[in-house]
Parts: structure tokens; C-alpha cells; sequence
């Protein structure tokens, strides 16, 4: 059986620490999630190119609902979650390639990086994204542990695996 191809949680910690953090920012959470500051639009392309590197089944479902009934156009979600930036307003790219950064470096981005969103769009707005950065990657990795559960436990048959992945027989 190949080793399952998505990014997962590491420990029980990692989830623990996920879950203490949006708890105690819970307010900052609902007012990301309710689209007051961050566009709705914004936020659900920040959290589609997220769930594009993560690779999570539910999210990207989950997400892409939202970002429909946020006015987000299919041919802009499929372009989001092949990798593209095309459909991605100006104004959001540095954003966009700034989630896709996170997502890769797990949420530990260079401070070169941190420091072109914070002089792009002002700390208030960055912290909001980075709210609704740790809200996605949180929803991502706890589908994909549960996937990697499932696959482990069915032998590689189950669990959503990638496309280009081939089940073990």
C-alpha cells in the first residue's frame, strides 16, 4: 500500500493546538466567516487556494458552494483549484499566492512574504486572512486525517485518493 498522498495532522497536539487557536479567537472567527472585512469573495478564493494545495475533498466541495453563493464563478473556482490564478482579480493576487504559500510551508511562511500582504492590504486586513487561513487549514487537515484513517483501515481502497494515485489491490 502506498503512502497516503495528502497533508494530514501529524499528532494529536498539532489538532489540539488548531482547535485551542480558533476557539480563542472565536469572535475574529465569526466575523471572517460572516464576510464582515474580508470580502466573501476575497476569502473564499483565499480558502480555495488553500484547500487546492491541501488536496481535501470536503472543503473543496464545502468551498466551492460558498464560493459560488458568494458570487464566485465556476470557471474562477476550477481555475483556483487547478493551481491557476486566472480569474483572480488584480487586487487579490498577492493574497491568493500568499494562501498557496502558507498552505506549502504549512502555515510557516517567510517573513518576506508576511511582510508583502501586511504592506498590501494593512495588518488588520492580513490577520483577518490569517484567521481564515488557520479556519481552512484546519477543516483541511481534519478531512484528510480522516481519509488517511480510512485508507489505512480499508487497505488503500478508500479515503479519497488522489486522481493520480492508484490504490493499492
Amino acid at each position: 500500500m502506498k503512502r497516503f498522498p495528502k497533508r494530514t495532522y501529524q499528532s494529536l497536539g498539532q489538532f489540539l493546538g488548531d482547535l485551542a487557536f480558533l476557539f480563542g479567537n472565536r469572535r475574529a472567527v465569526r466575523r471572517v466567516m460572516r464576510g464582515d472585512g474580508l470580502d466573501p469573495k476575497f476569502r473564499e478564493r483565499i480558502m480555495l487556494a488553500v484547500t487546492e494545495v491541501n488536496e481535501c475533498r470536503y472543503c473543496s466541495r464545502a468551498h466551492t458552494r460558498m464560493a459560488l453563493d458568494a458570487g464566485v464563478s465556476r470557471e474562477d473556482i476550477e481555475a483556483i483549484l487547478s493551481g491557476s490564478l486566472d480569474g483572480v482579480p488584480e487586487e487579490e493576487r498577492t493574497a491568493v499566492l500568499y494562501a498557496q504559500h502558507w498552505a506549502e510551508t504549512e502555515g510557516r511562511p517567510e517573513a518576506a512574504a508576511v511582510e508583502r500582504l501586511e504592506s498590501t492590504y494593512g495588518k488588520e486586513l492580513a490577520e483577518q486572512m490569517h484567521i481564515a487561513l488557520r479556519v481552512i487549514r484546519t477543516g483541511n487537515f481534519t478531512g484528510n486525517t480522516l481519509d488517511c484513517f480510512l485508507y489505512t483501515l480499508s487497505l488503500g481502497r478508500l479515503g479519497g485518493v488522489c486522481a493520480s494515485e492508484t490504490p493499492a489491490s
